[in-house]
């Protein structure tokens, strides 16, 4: 049903019926197959909309576990980042200790060089 095979076979039945029938056998032959196809296709939709909310509910679940992974991923980089701001601390911490040092150095020298 639905196809052109469909189509043709359905309009050579009719055009039999038409010709070697009455008209009232004709009408009641579309009417009965115009209500099992509206059955048929009812029965289709409601299938398809079944397939359709089973495809939803996996598209929800798929988007709950991307949120999760981007909180995953935000968390790490927090991390990082967290980790990279504590290693730029110890540097300074180390370059202050190293302009002390410097500072000191220099001051030392200045007083050797007004003494001489």
């Amino acid at each position: 049903m639905g196809s052109v095979i469909s189509l043709i076979l359905h309009t050579i039945f009719f055009v039999f019926a038409w010709l070697f029938t009455d008209f009232l056998f004709l009408t009641t032959v579309v009417s009965l197959e115009a209500i099992y196809l509206s059955i048929l296709i009812q029965m289709s939709v409601n299938f398809q909309s079944k397939k359709l909310q089973s495809i939803q509910e996996d598209m929800e679940e798929i988007q709950e576990d991307v949120e999760e992974i981007q909180e995953d991923v935000e968390e790490i980089q927090e991390e990082e980042e967290d980790e990279d701001i504590k290693k730029i601390n110890a540097t300074m911490k180390s370059m202050q200790g190293m302009l002390v040092q410097l500072m000191k150095e220099v001051v030392e020298i200045k007083k050797k060089q007004l003494k001489s």
